[in-house]
């Protein structure tokens, strides 16, 4: 899904949680190849020129999520919790770090939350630790959008267009390079990250159809009040 498309969608959903007219809501989908900048991101670390971004078919997009430069591409799992904040913002990219968390250790993967760079870390035998998920946020009226970007079978040549997240030293993996042809479908993976957050965060997310929302292929989940 187009990345400027989804983010007008989700400030349409937190408009709707925040006046109670609308249900809590996670989408989970993969996004048309992107570059965004959050609000804090210095544009140095787009380290292509416009027109090798453009031979490759990716976009740039200002973003109102915290932190630095990102990718999101096709084989990357994006969640956005449109959510009430139960436990603080640090609560709340807790919640979804330990989701995803369980979610990878179910597959074989020990994945780590780091504060100081947020994201999800592994180990890699003979190399430094590498970032598997990113994260960042905005909130409103106590409602939060934007949220993570899991890196089930992504282009990882792709982040080499980036300082990603304005680490210099900071390498990037992904289900696939880890399990190989054992690593899960997205599509698959968005059931299980589904069940893993309405335990997380205590919403009880039931699958949406939801045309009216968006395109076929994202999944919806929409809590029940």
């Amino acid at each position: 899904m187009p990345y400027g498309a989804t983010a007008a969608l989700q400030e349409r959903l937190r408009q709707q949680v925040a006046a109670g007219v609308g249900p809590e809501t996670l989408l989970l989908l993969e996004h048309q190849p992107v570059i965004t900048l959050g609000r804090s991101a210095d544009p140095a670390h787009v380290l292509a020129a416009p027109d090798e971004l453009q031979r490759r078919g990716i976009t740039v997009h200002h973003s109102a999520r915290g932190g630095d430069v990102t990718y999101h591409g096709p084989g990357q799992l994006v969640g956005y919790p449109i959510v009430r904040l139960r436990a603080g913002i640090v609560g709340h990219m807790r919640a979804m770090a330990d989701g995803l968390a369980d979610v990878l250790a179910t597959h074989g993967i020990a994945a780590r939350w780091d504060r100081e760079a947020p994201g999800l870390w592994v180990d890699e035998a003979g190399a430094p630790p590498a970032k598997i998920a990113a994260f960042g946020v905005h909130v409103r009226q106590r409602v939060s959008i934007h949220g993570f970007a899991l890196n089930v079978a992504s282009d990882l040549d792709a982040f080499r267009l980036i300082v990603p997240c304005g680490l210099s030293d900071a390498r990037v993996t992904s289900m696939k390079r880890l399990l190989g042809d054992g690593a899960p479908a997205v599509d698959a993976l968005a059931e299980e990250v589904a069940h893993s957050f309405a335990c997380r965060f205590g919403i009880d997310f039931a699958r949406a159809e939801r045309d009216d929302l968006t395109t076929p292929g994202t999944f919806i989940a929409q809590s029940a009040s």
